[in-house]
């Protein structure tokens, strides 16, 4: 059984992805209709949602911090769930006092499961300088 943690992030996933392809809509009104679709597990998708809106609030700020270790690659260029997973895991790297490496960890996770198999070294190689440049590595 995976960790309340760990299902919180897949959950804010799944919202910051929906709010990404619907056009940046309301972050609540998606994640209502996540809500909807997906009965069960109130208190993952109610803390899944704080966490994508606190991503959804700052994701300027993030990408601008992303960009900077994406080599050779625009971000525009990167797909929505890698663009995601960086941004849910520089948010954490940011305001989390978690070690590095479990956001990392988790970052990765979650990259296998809604990516793909070529993700994971894209987001290793994003977070790892990152996490460095910010001091916390």
């Amino acid at each position: 059984m995976l960790r309340l943690e760990t299902r919180v992030r897949a959950r804010a996933l799944q919202i910051l992805y929906a709010w990404d392809v619907g056009g940046r809509r309301p972050l609540h009104a998606v994640a209502e209709r996540l809500y909807d679709i997906h009965r069960g597990r109130e208190r993952e998708w109610e803390r899944g949602e704080i966490l994508a809106q606190a991503v959804a609030d700052h994701a300027a700020e993030l990408d601008s911090r992303i960009v900077d270790d994406l080599a050779r690659w625009r971000l525009e260029r990167v797909g929505i769930n890698e663009r995601n997973i960086l941004r849910l895991a520089a948010h954490e790297i940011l305001t989390s006092d978690l070690p590095v490496a479990v956001i990392i960890s988790e970052a990765l996770r979650l990259a296998r499961w809604f990516a793909g198999a070529k993700s994971p070294p894209l987001i290793n190689g994003v977070l790892d300088p990152l996490a460095r440049r910010l001091g916390r590595a």
